[in-house]
């Protein structure tokens, strides 16, 4: 890719997300980079002609609007990439647009498919699927967001996100079924098919979380 987009991103990019909340630290970003570049191996493989440039932005931009609050983050996010200045050096403005939408679609509940080949493949780079960190993120999220909550009321949202999220017929949609995130997905389903082995689990983050 071009060597001086990559070394904008990398220093006045991804340093942006240290300030945000534990799921979208920088290293969050890099897995979804490293994640959009592999799918995009992948698709080129198959003879698909991907712009790698425009993968890795959209990758590195997708979080940014964390910066406003997580409930619109990902159409702030989609402001914030077409309103930088030192993009349009590097791509034309219909790229840009493709890659606003791109970044405006990745979002997992999304009621809608990503409109581009673009926005699939940042959508599923997103999702992560390690099924232990799924849960130790679902019970940070839980801390952060409801201090109110005791113990018992911090379990029993962090069950029910789950399974609203990654149950059968959950709102999380997966766009390359042959992906790794595929097969994750399942193991996560038999994690939380054992009930006492969830909540034994649940249990334990919560502790070390607290006592951090």
């Amino acid at each position: 890719m071009n060597p001086a987009l990559k070394a904008y991103v990398e220093t006045e990019i991804l340093p942006r997300y240290t300030h945000f909340d534990k799921a979208h630290q920088p290293g969050h970003i890099t897995t979804v980079i490293r994640q959009s570049e592999a799918l995009a191996g992948q698709l080129e493989a198959q003879g698909v002609e991907v712009d790698r440039d425009m993968v890795y932005v959209i990758a590195a931009y997708h979080d940014l609007g964390i910066v406003n609050g997580r409930e619109n983050h990902h159409i702030d996010s989609g402001k914030i990439l077409l309103a930088d200045p030192v993009l349009p050096r590097y791509f034309t403005p219909e790229q840009l647009q493709t890659m606003k939408e791109a970044v405006e679609d990745h979002r997992a509940s999304a009621k809608t498919a990503p409109r581009s080949l673009y926005g699939r493949i940042v959508a599923e780079a997103d999702r992560q699927i390690d099924p232990r960190t799924i849960v130790v993120r679902t019970v940070q999220y839980g801390l952060e967001h409801y201090p109110e909550l005791d113990k018992s009321g911090h379990l029993a949202r962090a069950k029910a996100h789950l399974a609203e999220k990654y149950g059968e017929g959950g709102y999380l949609k997966l766009w390359f079924e042959d992906s790794p995130n595929a097969r994750k997905l399942q193991e996560l389903r038999t994690m939380m098919a054992d009930e006492q082995a969830l909540d034994a689990l649940l249990e334990n983050i919560w502790i070390h979380e607290t006592q951090a």
